[in-house]
């Protein structure tokens, strides 16, 4: 079986369509649909081509070292390694000019004598802290704070019917388990990365941000989610992709 088959067949196999297998590679359709039919011209090389077919590898859960060999084969094998003695010679010698040693001497005049300067500032900084307390005392004590007011400081009894606000959470939290196989992308605060790939059913996982979750599910049916406590089951039971975002209000309630 070809590269190309191979690829498809397990996209396939795995629930992927050509454009979830895009948005998750950042590469085109039209490149992976090319790739699935044994044409690598559109890839830009056999450097680009190698790192096209890992990705895609990754996303529909292969291995692609062995159809990155099959390719190496098919395009006269794999680039040969340049040795580092190679990559690290200077084409021409470098001129070094002669460094000058350190007068230590002079270094060690100018700490004494900011060690001398930074001793007085102490002593007299000091001697002024003593003569100000010495005139504060010779003052008289000052006299004591007037206490407050009783109606100043009490304040009235909550009420047993007073409505107590309910803390805002602070951060946002994701739980999910998978009914079936399904590909899942999750980004935290900022679009930060925290997973992308394939969940097999009965397997779960949790996320925790401060501010949001977005979650890109590539069959919507597949997955139960309970977000910050709550279950929400699993949206998108007709399948397909669904994208979902969630804060710390959600589930938000009517």
């Amino acid at each position: 079986m070809s590269i190309g088959e191979t690829l498809a067949r397990e996209r396939e196999q795995a629930g992927l369509t050509l454009t979830q297998v895009s948005l998750q590679t950042r590469i085109r359709e039209s490149v992976i649909r090319a790739m699935e039919n044994d044409d690598f011209s559109t890839c830009g090389g056999n450097f680009y081509a190698r790192g096209h077919i890992r990705s895609v590898s990754r996303v529909i859960g292969i291995d692609p070292e062995p159809l990155v060999r099959d390719y190496d084969d098919a395009h006269g094998g794999a680039p040969m390694p340049l040795s580092a003695a190679a990559a690290f010679e200077p084409e021409r010698a470098v001129a070094f000019r002669e460094r000058r040693s350190p007068n230590w001497s002079a270094a060690m005049a100018l700490a004494l004598a900011l060690v001398v300067i930074y001793g007085i500032f102490q002593v007299v900084t000091t001697a002024g802290d003593r003569e100000r307390h010495t005139a504060r005392q010779a003052a008289g004590t000052p006299a004591a704070p007037a206490s407050p007011s009783p109606s100043a400081t009490s304040k009235a009894p909550p009420k047993a019917n007073d409505p107590v606000a309910a803390a805002p959470r602070k951060e946002v939290r994701l739980e999910v388990k998978a009914r079936r196989t399904t590909w899942v992308n999750i980004r935290g605060d900022k679009g930060r990365q925290l997973f992308s790939g394939m969940i097999r059913p009965g397997a779960g996982k949790s996320w925790t941000e401060k501010k949001k979750i977005s979650v890109l599910v590539g069959n919507g049916g597949g997955l139960r989610m309970v977000v910050n406590g709550q279950d929400i089951g699993a949206p998108g039971e007709g399948g397909g992709v669904l994208r979902m975002t969630f804060t710390p209000d959600d589930p938000k309630t009517t």
